[in-house]
């Protein structure tokens, strides 16, 4: 499995939405419970301000190489290493050999 090693600026967001099931009935009531065994799975919207054309590059590649199909080993700032997806990312050039990346990773459970 291949591992993500690249550091992120900080002004990374995480976002969690747990996984909920919920009825409600028609005095108000309402009942709650958790949908699956992993049920809080996370998500990182992550920025890589100012990079070479290298750096870019490389980030990019490894990125493409897995498609949004292939999962990879990622340590979250704070958190501990997981499995990630990365579904959608973007570059920007902001000037000659500075680049800006930014990519959502989605937390994923597989064996």
């Amino acid at each position: 499995m291949a591992t993500f090693t690249y550091v992120p600026d900080y002004n990374a967001l995480k976002s969690t939405t747990p996984k909920v099931r919920r009825v409600s009935f028609g005095d108000g009531y309402e009942q709650r419970t958790t949908f699956g065994i992993h049920a809080q799975p996370s998500q990182w919207d992550l920025t890589f301000v100012n990079r070479t054309n290298t750096e870019r590059d490389n980030i990019v590649a490894f990125l493409e190489a897995r498609g949004a199909t292939e999962s990879f080993d990622w340590t979250a700032p704070y958190g501990s290493a997981a499995k990630w997806v990365c579904d959608e990312w973007n570059v920007t050039m902001n000037a000659y050999n500075l680049n800006t990346v930014q990519a959502t990773f989605r937390q994923v459970f597989e064996p």
